[in-house]
């Protein structure tokens, strides 16, 4: 069983060296039959069986092919020797049908001869005809020179005389009619050219009626041309790179369909009523004119009067009328005119050969370009309507594309077009500085209440505003902004629209547009944003709750300023990591006029507690307090707690900084009121009575009215007052002399001078109550103190200025 699976396995194997030795080439055959031996020791002589078997197959099948191709050869030799009978019939025929032609021929030469004695015969009769009728085509082409003339043929007239003069009458000179013609034809051509000078000023006296009338269809049909890839310019700017705050981009897209639509549309119907400078003038009167004066020889004659006389018309065209700044239809038809007289300039050069040459127009031209800019320069400087700007610059677009299109040069159109920006862009400034005045005097600057989910999202959809804690709130809430926020984040990006129309169609690239509308913004922001917050947090009406949500407000458009940039970014698709890319000044903007805001809460909250301080009415004479604070100071803490309870929303700082403000405020009136020149007694009573009410200061102090002070910080506002009445509540004047001057000092913030001035008061007052004084020895003793104490005092303040 062994040997049997061992002999069916080298059967494939062998049948595969077969294959190797028939397929291969004979220098590879050798390791193949090498291979036969290498492997079992009976493998050869079975290898040698299945070739001699190969061998076999292969020679039957040889005899097979040599049997199939046999019968075809015989075949073969038997058609041959049937077509050699058929080519010996052939031979026959072509030899007989030669002799036949050869006989033919001799009858064909004969005819030959006698036609080309007729054709000899036929020339002598035609010679003899034309030297008969000499005459004869010169009278026609006289006859026909005067049929010409006649019609107004003029060109084909001075054509017909040349060939007169030139070819039929040297013919016929010898004839006395000959020379009475000859003798007509200058008279003829004087006629001619005098008709063709008279039809050449009527063309230009019609064109330069109708100049309005070409330059509209052409800048019509530029406009028609530009419009499709304008349109699809602006789909891919408000496609890409959109924002989820970017709320307009969808109704831009929208409208940038609409409007493609209508343009397509447009295009359709005129598509077959498209007009060119041919189909409105009629050029044929120059074109006789010129083939005129160039089949005359005076060609240079014609050339300078066209010229000078076209120079004539440009310096018409270019004066405008005075009214010409008023409406853009005044503007409209100063450009058209101008456009009509270059298009029809540059058919003509086209057209002609020399009339006029490249270096004539652009002279012509540029003489008109300075004229236009000066024109343009002077009178845009009357436009005070950003619309009516506008509207300018997209007729001076399509007037300089219309005529690049003709090519001319046009660069200095579009630089001017830089100069008329910086104006329209001061009349937008104009323009919205009337509309922040407008959002912010219709402001009730109070938060937005939201009483559903749609008013939420109507809001969140003008302003990009984001507070997960306020999403979490029920309905009703409020935004902490007022309702100026949304509304002027709505007008700056309506501001970048109204700039980005302008920067439209300057062949401009992505990069210096998204400069023009970041340059523009920051003027909007720095300058007219940043004015009108300024005067509104200057204007008296607007008190310190107003100004706690100006602060409020201003915070939010600072944080808003990034959509801002993203906004600008979607329009341009400029990226904000770009190099050199300007950022908006929104964060120093809203900073400045925060900060402004905050010093006037300051301003404001004082001088609100100098109201309440004027109120108040002690009696400086009054022999003992009344045991309560005074009324004035208890209505200005309640005052003071409410005002704080608003600052809540600002931030930790600047609440801090206003309550800290009004104590100080509050501490220095006080000493103030105490130290009042005109205040000249003061009783123990008093001053009792006025230590209760700083007590009732020292108390609001210490009850946080606005979180985020260390310790008793709040409380020293109040510490030169407390060692003040201390000092005099306790009438420790001995410690207060001993320790004056030392850093340890029980009453070190009390000065000398301060304490003198008080202690005079209450001298007089205890000189003017104690009639009976000299009478009681403790009145007596207090009397010998406060002038020994007054004594000292005024040492203490000597000694102070001489060391000052």
């Amino acid at each position: 069983m062994a040997e049997g699976g061992e002999a069916l396995g080298t059967v494939p194997e062998h049948e595969r060296i077969l294959q190797e030795i028939e397929s291969t080439d004979t220098a590879c055959v050798g390791p193949t039959l090498r291979s036969v031996y290498d492997d079992q020791p009976n493998a050869h002589k079975k290898f040698m069986e299945k070739l001699d078997a190969c061998i076999r197959n292969h020679d039957k099948e040889i005899e097979k092919m040599c049997n199939f191709h046999h019968q075809g050869f015989v075949d073969a030799i038997t058609e041959l020797l049937k077509v050699r009978a058929d080519a010996e019939k052939l031979k026959v025929q072509v030899t007989d049908t030669n002799r036949r032609f050869q006989d033919a021929g001799k009858e064909v030469i004969v005819q030959t001869e006698d036609i080309i004695r007729c054709r000899i015969q036929q020339r002598n009769i035609t010679t003899v005809v034309e030297k008969l009728q000499l005459c004869l085509p010169v009278l026609e082409m006289y006859s026909k020179l005067k049929e010409q003339v006649s019609m107004k043929r003029y060109y084909s007239a001075l054509k017909t005389m040349e060939q007169l003069e030139n070819v039929y009458f040297p013919r016929v000179s010898q004839y006395r009619f000959c020379q009475l013609m000859i003798d007509t034809l200058p008279k003829l051509r004087e006629d001619i050219k005098e008709i063709s000078m008279s039809d050449l000023k009527d063309f230009l006296e019609s064109i330069r009626k109708h100049s309005d009338k070409i330059g509209e269809t052409a800048m019509k049909q530029a406009q028609q041309q530009k419009s499709f890839s304008v349109i699809l310019q602006k789909q891919n700017n408000a496609r890409f790179g959109k924002n989820t705050h970017v709320d307009n981009d969808s109704i831009l897209e929208e409208k940038n369909d609409i409007v493609l639509k209508h343009v397509l549309e447009e295009e359709a119907e005129n598509e077959e009523e498209v007009l060119t400078v041919q189909d409105l003038v009629d050029f044929s009167p120059v074109y006789r004119c010129l083939h005129i004066y160039s089949a005359l020889g005076d060609e240079e004659t014609f050339e300078n009067y066209y010229r000078k006389q076209r120079k004539k018309q440009a310096r018409l065209v270019l004066q405008p009328q005075s009214s010409v700044h008023e409406t853009v239809d005044g503007y409209r038809r100063y450009f058209t005119q101008i456009v009509g007289f270059f298009v029809v300039e540059d058919h003509i050069l086209h057209v002609t050969q020399g009339l006029v040459t490249r270096a004539y127009t652009d002279e012509l031209w540029n003489m008109a370009l300075s004229k236009i800019i000066a024109v343009l320069r002077a009178h845009s400087s009357y436009c005070t309507d950003p619309d009516l700007v506008l509207e300018l610059k997209n007729l001076i677009v399509i007037f300089a594309d219309t005529l690049q299109g003709y090519g001319f040069q046009v660069n200095r159109l579009f630089d001017l077009l830089f100069e008329i920006r910086d104006q329209y862009n001061e009349t937008l400034l104009k323009k919205w500085a009337g509309i922040f005045r407008d959002i912010f005097e219709e402001d009730n600057y109070s938060p937005i209440p939201i009483g559903s989910e749609e008013e939420y999202k109507v809001v969140i959809s003008k302003f990009p505003f984001q507070d997960p804690d306020l999403e979490k709130q029920s309905f009703p809430k409020k935004f902490p902004m007022s309702q100026s926020v949304p509304l002027i984040y709505i007008q700056v990006k309506e501001f970048i629209y109204a700039s980005l129309k302008f920067s439209e169609s300057l062949h401009r690239s992505s990069t210096e547009i998204d400069d023009m509308l970041r340059k523009s913004t920051n003027l909007l922001l720095t300058r007219i944003l940043s004015s009108c917050l300024l005067n509104l947090i200057r204007k008296p009406h607007i008190g310190l709750t107003e100004l706690v949500q100006i602060i409020i407000n201003t915070t939010h458009l600072e944080q808003a300023c990034k959509y801002l940039e993203d906004f600008i970014t979607n329009i341009t698709n400029i990226s904000q990591e770009t190099a050199h890319t300007t950022r908006l000044y929104g964060l120093s903007t809203f900073k400045d006029a925060r900060h402004a805001a905050e010093g006037e809460i300051y301003t404001k909250l004082n001088q609100k507690i100098d109201e309440f301080v004027q109120l108040a009415d002690y009696d400086w004479t009054m022999a003992e307090s009344d045991g309560r604070a005074s009324g004035y100071l208890m209505d200005l803490i309640n005052f003071l707690r409410s005002i704080f309870q608003v600052f809540t929303h600002l931030p930790g700082k600047v609440a801090q900084t206003a309550c800290m403000s009004a104590c100080q405020h509050l501490s220095t009136s006080l000493m103030q009121m105490l130290l009042d020149s005109e205040l000249k007694q003061i009783s123990m009573g008093a001053v009792q009575q006025f230590n209760l009410d700083v007590i009732q200061c020292e108390l609001f102090a210490s009850s946080e009215p606005v979180p985020g002070f260390q310790g008793d910080t709040l409380q020293l506002a109040f510490i030169d007052l407390r060692q003040l009445l201390d000092l005099f509540m306790v009438w420790d004047w001995s410690t207060y002399l001993a320790d004056y001057g030392q850093p340890a000092s029980k009453y070190l913030r009390v000065n000398p001078h301060t304490a003198l001035t008080l202690l005079e008061k209450m001298k007089d007052t205890s000189k003017k109550n104690n009639i009976f004084a000299q009478f009681r020895k403790n009145d007596r003793d207090r009397q010998k103190l406060i002038e020994t104490v007054v004594k000292q005092l005024r040492g203490l303040v000597t000694g102070m200025s001489q060391h000052m």
